[in-house]
Protein backbone atom coordinates (compact mmCIF):
# COMPACT_ATOMS: atom_id res chain seq x y z
CA UNK A 1 0.00 0.00 0.00
CA UNK A 2 1.08 3.54 -0.68
CA UNK A 3 0.28 6.88 0.96
CA UNK A 4 1.42 10.48 0.62
CA UNK A 5 2.46 12.15 3.88
CA UNK A 6 1.88 15.89 3.68
CA UNK A 7 3.51 18.89 5.33
CA UNK A 8 2.00 21.39 7.74
CA UNK A 9 2.46 25.06 8.49
CA UNK A 10 2.16 26.85 11.81
CA UNK A 11 -0.37 29.66 11.90
CA UNK A 12 1.05 31.70 14.74
CA UNK A 13 3.37 30.28 17.37
CA UNK A 14 3.41 31.63 20.91
CA UNK A 15 5.93 30.32 23.44
CA UNK A 16 4.01 30.87 26.66
CA UNK A 17 6.24 29.32 29.36
CA UNK A 18 9.25 27.13 30.11
CA UNK A 19 8.57 23.73 31.64
CA UNK A 20 10.50 22.01 34.42
CA UNK A 21 11.29 19.11 32.05
CA UNK A 22 13.28 21.39 29.74
CA UNK A 23 10.55 21.76 27.13
CA UNK A 24 8.32 24.78 26.48
CA UNK A 25 4.57 25.21 26.58
CA UNK A 26 3.28 26.77 23.40
CA UNK A 27 0.19 27.52 21.41
CA UNK A 28 0.04 27.26 17.66
CA UNK A 29 -2.35 26.23 14.95
CA UNK A 30 -1.29 23.38 12.68
CA UNK A 31 -2.68 23.53 9.16
CA UNK A 32 -2.04 20.76 6.55
CA UNK A 33 -0.59 21.77 3.18
CA UNK A 34 -0.17 19.90 -0.08
CA UNK A 35 3.61 19.42 -0.20
CA UNK A 36 3.96 15.64 0.00
CA UNK A 37 6.35 12.73 0.37
CA UNK A 38 5.45 9.25 -0.88
CA UNK A 39 5.56 6.23 1.42
CA UNK A 40 4.94 2.62 0.40
CA UNK A 41 5.18 -0.70 2.22
CA UNK A 42 5.29 -4.03 0.38
CA UNK A 43 5.00 -7.36 2.24
CA UNK A 44 7.84 -9.66 1.11
CA UNK A 45 6.39 -12.99 2.15
CA UNK A 46 9.10 -13.55 4.74
CA UNK A 47 8.50 -14.02 8.44
CA UNK A 48 9.64 -10.73 10.00
CA UNK A 49 12.06 -7.89 9.39
CA UNK A 50 12.28 -4.92 7.05
CA UNK A 51 14.35 -3.31 4.32
CA UNK A 52 14.37 0.48 3.94
CA UNK A 53 14.80 2.20 0.58
CA UNK A 54 14.91 5.97 0.27
CA UNK A 55 15.03 8.37 -2.69
CA UNK A 56 14.60 12.09 -3.22
CA UNK A 57 16.10 14.49 -0.70
CA UNK A 58 18.99 12.85 1.11
CA UNK A 59 18.31 11.89 4.71
CA UNK A 60 21.31 12.03 7.02
CA UNK A 61 21.85 9.54 9.84
CA UNK A 62 21.41 5.83 10.38
CA UNK A 63 18.40 4.01 8.94
CA UNK A 64 17.31 2.92 12.41
CA UNK A 65 16.98 6.57 13.45
CA UNK A 66 14.57 7.42 10.62
CA UNK A 67 11.15 8.28 12.04
CA UNK A 68 9.44 5.88 9.63
CA UNK A 69 11.51 3.02 11.03
CA UNK A 70 10.86 4.23 14.58
CA UNK A 71 7.13 4.08 13.84
CA UNK A 72 7.52 0.50 12.66
CA UNK A 73 9.39 -0.38 15.84
CA UNK A 74 6.65 1.13 18.02
CA UNK A 75 4.04 -1.08 16.37
CA UNK A 76 6.30 -4.15 16.14
CA UNK A 77 6.74 -4.03 19.90
CA UNK A 78 2.99 -4.67 20.25
CA UNK A 79 1.92 -6.54 17.12
CA UNK A 80 3.49 -9.11 14.86
CA UNK A 81 4.30 -7.39 11.57
CA UNK A 82 5.35 -9.60 8.60
CA UNK A 83 8.53 -8.68 6.75
CA UNK A 84 8.14 -5.58 4.56
CA UNK A 85 10.07 -3.44 2.13
CA UNK A 86 9.67 0.27 2.94
CA UNK A 87 10.03 2.82 0.14
CA UNK A 88 10.21 6.53 1.04
CA UNK A 89 10.38 9.27 -1.58
CA UNK A 90 11.41 12.43 0.27
CA UNK A 91 10.16 15.76 -1.11
CA UNK A 92 9.32 17.84 2.01
CA UNK A 93 12.40 19.96 2.84
CA UNK A 94 14.27 19.41 6.10
CA UNK A 95 14.78 22.06 8.79
CA UNK A 96 11.91 24.04 7.36
CA UNK A 97 9.32 23.88 10.15
CA UNK A 98 7.05 21.79 7.92
CA UNK A 99 6.92 18.60 10.02
CA UNK A 100 7.96 16.27 7.20
CA UNK A 101 9.57 13.63 9.40
CA UNK A 102 6.70 13.72 11.89
CA UNK A 103 4.23 13.31 9.05
CA UNK A 104 6.13 10.32 7.62
CA UNK A 105 6.03 8.65 11.03
CA UNK A 106 2.30 9.24 11.56
CA UNK A 107 1.42 8.04 8.07
CA UNK A 108 3.56 4.94 8.65
CA UNK A 109 1.49 4.14 11.74
CA UNK A 110 -1.73 4.53 9.75
CA UNK A 111 -0.34 2.54 6.82
CA UNK A 112 0.62 -0.40 9.05
CA UNK A 113 -2.74 -0.25 10.80
CA UNK A 114 -4.65 -0.37 7.50
CA UNK A 115 -2.42 -2.85 5.68
CA UNK A 116 -2.40 -5.46 8.43
CA UNK A 117 -5.84 -4.70 9.95
CA UNK A 118 -4.34 -4.07 13.38
CA UNK A 119 -7.47 -2.45 14.80
CA UNK A 120 -5.92 0.63 16.41
CA UNK A 121 -8.34 3.51 16.95
CA UNK A 122 -7.39 7.09 16.07
CA UNK A 123 -6.75 8.01 19.75
CA UNK A 124 -4.56 4.91 20.10
CA UNK A 125 -2.58 5.88 16.99
CA UNK A 126 -2.20 9.44 18.35
CA UNK A 127 -0.82 8.09 21.62
CA UNK A 128 1.77 6.02 19.74
CA UNK A 129 2.62 8.92 17.46
CA UNK A 130 3.36 11.06 20.54
CA UNK A 131 6.09 8.59 21.50
CA UNK A 132 7.90 9.46 18.26
CA UNK A 133 7.59 13.25 18.18
CA UNK A 134 5.49 16.12 19.51
CA UNK A 135 4.15 17.04 16.05
CA UNK A 136 3.33 13.51 14.93
CA UNK A 137 -0.12 13.14 16.59
CA UNK A 138 -1.48 16.01 14.48
CA UNK A 139 -0.93 14.04 11.27
CA UNK A 140 -3.09 11.12 12.42
CA UNK A 141 -6.31 13.07 11.81
CA UNK A 142 -4.53 15.61 9.60
CA UNK A 143 -7.06 18.40 10.05
CA UNK A 144 -6.56 22.01 11.25
CA UNK A 145 -5.96 21.92 14.98
CA UNK A 146 -5.00 24.23 17.81
CA UNK A 147 -1.98 22.73 19.59
CA UNK A 148 -0.97 23.45 23.17
CA UNK A 149 1.37 21.88 25.72
CA UNK A 150 4.50 20.89 23.78
CA UNK A 151 2.34 20.63 20.67
CA UNK A 152 0.74 17.35 21.71
CA UNK A 153 -2.57 18.66 23.10
CA UNK A 154 -4.79 19.06 20.06
CA UNK A 155 -8.19 20.63 19.55
CA UNK A 156 -9.68 20.60 16.06
CA UNK A 157 -10.78 23.98 14.71
CA UNK A 158 -12.97 25.01 11.82
CA UNK A 159 -10.70 26.83 9.38
CA UNK A 160 -10.69 26.73 5.59
CA UNK A 161 -8.01 28.63 3.65
CA UNK A 162 -8.65 26.89 0.34
CA UNK A 163 -9.70 30.13 -1.34
CA UNK A 164 -6.26 31.69 -0.99
CA UNK A 165 -3.20 31.35 -3.21
CA UNK A 166 -0.36 29.86 -1.19
CA UNK A 167 3.39 30.42 -1.57
CA UNK A 168 6.02 28.55 0.43
CA UNK A 169 9.70 29.54 0.27
CA UNK A 170 12.61 27.54 1.74
CA UNK A 171 16.08 29.15 1.50
CA UNK A 172 19.23 27.05 1.72
CA UNK A 173 19.37 27.58 5.48
CA UNK A 174 18.74 25.15 8.32
CA UNK A 175 17.67 26.57 11.68
CA UNK A 176 18.48 24.51 14.76
CA UNK A 177 15.31 23.90 16.77
CA UNK A 178 17.30 23.78 20.01
CA UNK A 179 19.01 27.07 19.21
CA UNK A 180 15.71 28.71 18.26
CA UNK A 181 14.13 27.74 21.59
CA UNK A 182 17.20 28.88 23.55
CA UNK A 183 16.91 32.41 22.18
CA UNK A 184 13.18 32.96 22.69
CA UNK A 185 11.64 34.69 25.71
CA UNK A 186 8.30 33.12 26.77
CA UNK A 187 5.32 35.42 27.21
CA UNK A 188 1.53 35.26 27.27
CA UNK A 189 0.02 36.79 24.10
CA UNK A 190 -2.40 39.68 24.53
CA UNK A 191 -4.94 38.00 22.23
CA UNK A 192 -5.22 34.18 22.40
CA UNK A 193 -4.48 32.47 19.10
CA UNK A 194 -7.89 30.79 19.02
CA UNK A 195 -9.41 34.28 18.91
CA UNK A 196 -7.00 35.61 16.28
CA UNK A 197 -7.82 32.86 13.75
CA UNK A 198 -11.48 33.88 13.88
CA UNK A 199 -10.56 37.31 12.52
CA UNK A 200 -10.29 38.01 8.76
CA UNK A 201 -6.94 36.97 7.25
CA UNK A 202 -6.35 40.62 6.37
CA UNK A 203 -6.08 41.34 10.13
CA UNK A 204 -3.62 38.54 10.92
CA UNK A 205 -0.54 40.60 10.03
CA UNK A 206 -0.92 42.72 13.14
CA UNK A 207 -2.26 40.04 15.47
CA UNK A 208 -0.72 36.67 14.62
CA UNK A 209 2.93 36.30 15.64
CA UNK A 210 5.64 33.65 15.52
CA UNK A 211 7.79 34.14 18.63
CA UNK A 212 10.81 32.58 16.91
CA UNK A 213 11.01 35.27 14.24
CA UNK A 214 12.87 38.06 16.13
CA UNK A 215 15.85 35.90 17.11
CA UNK A 216 15.93 33.87 13.89
CA UNK A 217 15.66 36.97 11.71
CA UNK A 218 18.50 38.60 13.65
CA UNK A 219 20.82 35.68 12.92
CA UNK A 220 19.50 34.94 9.41
CA UNK A 221 18.44 38.26 7.80
CA UNK A 222 17.92 36.39 4.51
CA UNK A 223 14.81 34.77 6.02
CA UNK A 224 13.48 38.15 7.13
CA UNK A 225 14.05 39.50 3.62
CA UNK A 226 11.89 36.72 2.14
CA UNK A 227 9.01 37.69 4.43
CA UNK A 228 9.40 41.35 3.51
CA UNK A 229 9.38 40.55 -0.23
CA UNK A 230 6.22 38.48 0.15
CA UNK A 231 4.46 41.41 1.78
CA UNK A 232 5.87 43.81 -0.81
CA UNK A 233 4.26 41.64 -3.50
CA UNK A 234 0.80 41.77 -1.96
CA UNK A 235 0.64 38.97 0.61
CA UNK A 236 -2.25 39.25 3.04
CA UNK A 237 -0.31 37.32 5.65
CA UNK A 238 3.25 35.96 5.74
CA UNK A 239 5.12 34.12 8.46
CA UNK A 240 7.92 31.75 9.27
CA UNK A 241 6.59 28.24 9.90
CA UNK A 242 7.48 26.79 13.28
CA UNK A 243 11.13 27.17 14.20
CA UNK A 244 12.32 26.27 10.71
CA UNK A 245 13.62 28.42 7.89
CA UNK A 246 10.63 28.29 5.54
CA UNK A 247 8.35 31.28 5.08
CA UNK A 248 4.82 31.02 3.70
CA UNK A 249 2.31 33.57 2.50
CA UNK A 250 -1.38 33.81 1.67
CA UNK A 251 -2.44 35.87 -1.35
CA UNK A 252 -5.88 36.76 -2.66
CA UNK A 253 -4.79 35.81 -6.19
CA UNK A 254 -1.93 34.07 -7.99
CA UNK A 255 1.43 35.82 -7.97
CA UNK A 256 4.50 35.44 -10.17
CA UNK A 257 6.95 36.31 -7.40
CA UNK A 258 10.33 34.58 -7.79
CA UNK A 259 13.16 33.82 -5.36
CA UNK A 260 16.69 32.94 -6.40
CA UNK A 261 18.52 30.04 -4.72
CA UNK A 262 15.40 28.95 -2.84
CA UNK A 263 13.01 26.02 -2.99
CA UNK A 264 9.62 27.51 -3.85
CA UNK A 265 6.20 25.81 -3.87
CA UNK A 266 3.08 27.58 -5.12
CA UNK A 267 -0.48 26.36 -5.23
CA UNK A 268 -3.86 27.89 -5.81
CA UNK A 269 -5.04 26.04 -2.71
CA UNK A 270 -3.45 24.71 0.47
Amino acid sequence: MICFPNAKINLGLNIVSRRTDGYHNLETLFYPVGVRDALEIIPTGEDTGYRFFQRGLKIEGETGENLVVKALKVISAEKRIPAIDIHLLKRIPFGAGLGGGSSDAAFMLKLLNDTFSLGYTLPELEERAARIGADSPFFIRNRPALAKGIGNLLEEVELDLSGYFFVLVKPNITVSTREAYALVSPSIPEVPLEEVVKRPVSEWKELMKNDFEPSVFKKYPEICKIKEELYANGALYASMSGSGSSVYALFEKATEIRFDNCWVWKNKEL
